[in-house]
């Protein structure tokens, strides 16, 4: 295979693994930009949608769609639930307390999975055709063609909510100033609960496409994707959802090139030098700005 076509090969693989990437930076980025919170259990939620999904296609027999579409809305309520029940009541406290509950309902959802459903892995079905294309020696997937264009969909479907619907500039306006926006009119319980269900359903649906694509699902997958996905947020610049996407697009190009290349045992390692070098360099991420704080 010439340099052009290890290019395009890798380019093909990093937009499928990077787009599961973003879709679940974009839950990171959402939550924070609304209310400061790192939610770590965020990789574990899209672990439950992925679960679901497999439920649905499994054991319903549902093809990928209404499985994608009912394990988005499971989801959905089930981060509206664990926000009222863990996160609601430590709103007026420190980042530091809220902090600690996110890693402590992460390690529920993980260790809950492995009491419902078991510690071994389970196997995906193939919902896709297992066809393959050839064009110009490049290789790629029926599946691979259905994850991006999933992505696509989803992030487009994001944008108009953020933009142009009520509760998106809700969203908006309490990311800017709570008290104002209270002030206005705005229910902001409401409105940080509906965060959390957007990016819970988009943290299901990359649940759905990581179980399409790795073929399968375990309770504790949801830990090196969900800490990937939050280095793509912070690369990106995290609160900034175009960030989260230009993020997570480019840790899925960064690791199918490191993996192409021959170090596939060192892709976890460069994800995370790439956090401690953003951190250094530049803390505000790719399309973030400084802001200095009054004291």
């Amino acid at each position: 295979m010439g340099s052009v076509e290890f290019a395009a090969q890798q380019l093909i693989n990093g937009l499928s693994l990077g787009s599961i990437y973003a879709l679940i930076a974009l839950g990171y980025t959402m939550v924070y930009g609304i209310i400061q919170l790192i939610n770590f259990a965020h990789g574990d939620i899209m672990m439950v949608g992925a679960f679901i999904g497999w439920f649905c296609t499994t054991v319903l027999k549902m093809a990928f769609l209404p499985a994608l579409i009912i394990s988005m809305t499971i989801t959905a309520i089930l981060g509206m639930l664990i926000e009222r029940i863990a996160y609601k009541p430590l709103r007026k406290s420190t980042r530091l307390a809220a902090l600690i509950t996110a890693i402590g309902m992460s390690f529920f959802l993980e260790y809950g999975g492995i009491l419902v459903v078991g510690p071994q892995t389970r196997t995906f079905p193939d919902v896709f055709p297992q066809t393959l294309y050839n064009v110009g020696g490049v290789t790629f997937k029926y599946g691979d063609i259905v994850i991006i264009l999933t992505t696509v969909v989803l992030m487009t479907i994001l944008q108009f909510v953020i933009k142009y619907t009520r509760i998106g500039k809700a969203m908006r306006a309490v990311s800017f100033d709570k008290d104002a926006s209270a002030l206005m009119g705005i229910n902001v319980d409401n409105t940080i609960s509906a965060t959390f269900a957007i990016g819970s359903s988009l943290a299901a649906a990359a649940g759905v496409l990581m179980g399409v694509y790795f073929n399968t699902i375990n309770p504790l997958m949801g830990i090196m994707p969900g800490l990937k996905a939050f280095i793509a947020a912070v690369l990106g610049g995290i609160g900034i959802i175009p960030g989260a996407m230009l993020g997570g697009i480019a840790m899925g190009l960064i690791e199918s090139i490191v993996s192409g290349l021959g170090f596939s045992t060192w892709r976890d390692a460069v994800a995370f030098l790439i956090l401690i070098i953003v951190l250094i360099v530049k803390p505000t991420g790719l399309l973030g700005k400084n802001i200095r704080e009054k004291v």
